[in-house]
């Protein structure tokens, strides 16, 4: 069975494991801080490949940042990695095959061939943690777009330039449904400039009225954009995963959507592949399998 040696690569964190073409980890899963400059970080990814390649058949990085059409490189700045890391050159690396795919689109994909909307040909998956990155599957085949940067959850919710958003525009969807837009959404609405996330799960777990109507609008923002998402590509299925998604109410958000969209009924759920789906699709992907 063919194996791939998978690297999640974060502003924060770098993670890399071996996974074979039915998408099991069989090989142990390694974590080390992203360092702080490109020569660092490039010189991280050799220690890791030197080390594993012999045992692979391809090298498959799920990233940060859009990916081109090519599965070789970076198209520009993430924002939260060395400034220099759109110029990586990711093929001179390995003398094996290097692949090179999005982290959301990665996991979408790890998501449609073995989890939650495995056996859909039409998905939409939103990963709510600290900003939203999203991945599109249709008609069974990645989107990315002309150039590679499809799924960015950039759209707009409002247009009063009431948020700036981290990509420098406002209001995007990604400064509502993120867990920064339910911190915004809970200062706005309690006018304390000291209130985390953690306050506004813990307040309505516990039956606090306050953070639970804050809460639920920021669940309504998260709504918002999936029935916006839904009348445009008509989806079998919107996966929600991320750290956030953990929190909501996805019964709510599909009843409340299928009331309002103009497309077909569909379904929301809970990606079910794991918390190393990026680099699970990213191998899928560089290995073929579909």
């Amino acid at each position: 069975m063919k194996k791939a040696l998978a690297i999640d690569v974060g502003g924060t964190k770098i993670y890399n494991t071996i996974i074979d073409e039915s998408g099991k980890i069989v090989g142990e899963i390694e974590k080390r801080p992203t360092p702080k400059t490109f020569d660092e970080i490039k010189t991280v990814f050799k220690e890791i490949i030197s080390k594993y390649e012999d045992d692979v058949d391809v090298i498959a990085f799920a990233t940060c940042g859009a990916v081109n059409n090519e599965n070789t490189g970076i198209l520009g700045s993430t924002g939260n990695i060395a400034k220099e890391y759109p110029s990586m050159d990711f093929k001179s690396l390995s003398s094996k095959p290097v692949f090179v795919e999005n982290d959301a689109n990665a996991a979408a994909w790890a998501e449609h061939v073995i989890g939650a909307s495995k056996g859909m040909p039409y998905s939409v998956m939103l990963t709510l943690g600290t900003g939203v990155g999203g991945g599109i599957i249709l008609d069974n085949k990645l989107y990315k777009g002309k150039s590679g940067a499809a799924g960015e959850m950039h759209f707009k919710l409002r247009t009063d330039n009431h948020r700036k958003c981290t990509c420098g525009s406002f209001d995007c969807f990604e400064a509502y449904a993120s867990g920064t837009g339910l911190r915004l959404t809970a200062v706005e609405m309690s006018n304390n400039p000291n209130i985390t996330t953690y306050d506004v799960i813990a307040g309505k777990q516990n039956g606090c009225e306050q953070m639970t109507s804050i809460f639920n609008k920021w669940q309504d923002d998260i709504l918002a954009g999936i029935i916006g998402l839904a009348n445009l590509f008509d989806p079998d299925v919107v996966v929600l995963s991320g750290s956030m998604a953990e929190f909501v109410d996805i019964e709510y958000l599909e009843k409340e959507a299928n009331k309002q969209i103009v497309t077909q009924p569909f379904k929301v759920v809970k990606a079910s592949a794991g918390n190393y789906s990026g680099m699970i699709g990213a191998a899928l992907l560089a290995l073929g399998v579909k």
